[in-house]
């Protein structure tokens, strides 16, 4: 490092003083300053998760870097900070996972005249974090880093349901999931949401009727609904009927939202329930997948005051469950053939040693994989959650 001083804390002095458009400006100048950087490049994972896509002041005027067969995208499965020769074997490129919470960003590359100590390489990560937490306050003011994320034009469905979720990640002490939307650029009706508190983590799951903007429209009321009752304190049973009331008032049961809601007690490991329409749960426990049953209730908005009955299950430490709508365990290839659940259960244990974000995008890969390239034809929403609390 060349100047004295901590650079982290001159970092993030000049980021919260900086414009919002303006953030990696900002870095690459204490890199040059602090550690002697020559390059250093923000890249972002696009919507699918298949690509890290370089930050420039227009989109797409730098080439995309594969996920899966760069060192870059290494970095950014495995979160861990990867090195690499530098071009022309000179100097030393470091690729630093950019992350918030366990929402997985993208990566922070720096070429670097030589390779960095281990002192040097945790402040570095140090860097990388502060501006995945800066990067999450600007989206609120500039539309850069949204538009940097998109290999092609989002469809208005699409950008109202990205826009709609709470991330794509998260981790605490207790547990960590991730979540993936498919088709990413086109999704109309599926979604998921979450939240976390110090006694609950609260999960939904749901699968909208119909394609499109009236999709859209539809699934964001009833999020929407869940999201305002779960903040009034209400018990999961209440949310669901507070949502299902919602959605009959606007639409007299025309249209209706199949939804998995679960509610986990961090201290216990109790899982309240409200099944009410298609997603399912899966479990691995110990190397098998398993289906969790719940007894069906109707989906939300179907009929008019609806009554919801809370069901409950008990998670263990090591299990992971997975979440998956119709469009997943439903789904076919051009060739007729369903998806089904055996290729779900083998795609399940296939990813299960891979954190809970990275397999969720896995089981999606290979369903997109399954269709052998074509356009799904039913939006499908997977989230992976493991359980950790002794």
């Amino acid at each position: 490092m060349t100047r004295d001083g901590d650079p982290i804390a001159h970092a993030e002095a000049a980021l919260r003083a900086s414009a919002p458009h303006a953030l990696l400006d900002v870095i690459r100048a204490t890199l040059q300053t602090d550690f002697a950087a020559t390059a250093v490049d923000l890249l972002l994972a696009d919507y699918r998760l298949s690509m890290l896509q370089p930050v420039t002041q227009l989109p797409h005027t730098a080439p995309p870097l594969p996920i899966r067969t760069t060192t870059a995208g290494r970095a950014f499965t495995a979160q861990q900070v990867l090195l690499e020769p530098g071009p022309a074997t000179e100097g030393v490129v470091i690729h630093l996972p950019v992350a918030v919470r366990g929402d997985r960003l993208g990566i922070l590359r720096v070429l670097l005249p030589h390779a960095p100590t281990g002192a040097e390489q945790d402040v570095l990560a140090g860097l990388a974090t502060m501006l995945g937490h800066e990067l999450i306050v600007a989206e609120r003011d500039t539309d850069l880093y949204l538009q940097a994320r998109r290999r092609e034009r989002l469809s208005l469905a699409a950008e109202m349901q990205w826009q709609l979720l709470p991330g794509r990640g998260c981790s605490r002490a207790e547990y960590a999931l991730g979540g993936q939307l498919e088709p990413a650029y086109t999704i109309g009706g599926d979604n998921f949401d979450w939240s976390t508190s110090a006694d609950y983590l609260t999960v939904t799951v749901s699968n909208g009727l119909g394609q499109g903007i009236g999709a859209a429209l539809l699934t964001n009321l009833a999020i929407s609904a869940l999201r305002n009752a779960r903040r009034a304190g209400l018990d999961i049973a209440d949310q669901a009927a507070l949502a299902d009331q919602a959605l009959y008032a606007q639409y007299g049961g025309s249209q209706y939202v199949e939804t998995l809601l679960l509610r986990f007690e961090v201290a216990t490991g109790r899982v309240g329930v409200i099944d009410a329409g298609s997603p399912r749960a899966l479990r691995l426990r110990d190397g098998v997948v398993e289906l969790i049953e719940f007894d069906a209730q109707l989906p939300l908005g179907m009929f008019d005051r609806t009554d919801y009955r809370e069901q409950t299950f008990q998670v263990e430490p090591g299990d992971r469950l997975v979440i998956v709508s119709d469009g997943v365990h439903t789904a076919q290839a051009p060739t007729g053939v369903e998806y089904g659940t055996t290729n779900l259960d083998l795609s399940i244990v296939a990813s299960s040693n891979l954190p809970a974000s990275e397999a969720a995008r896995a089981i999606i890969t290979e369903l997109l994989d399954y269709h052998e390239d074509t356009d799904l034809l039913d939006d499908a929403v997977v989230v992976c959650i493991d359980w950790n609390h002794p």
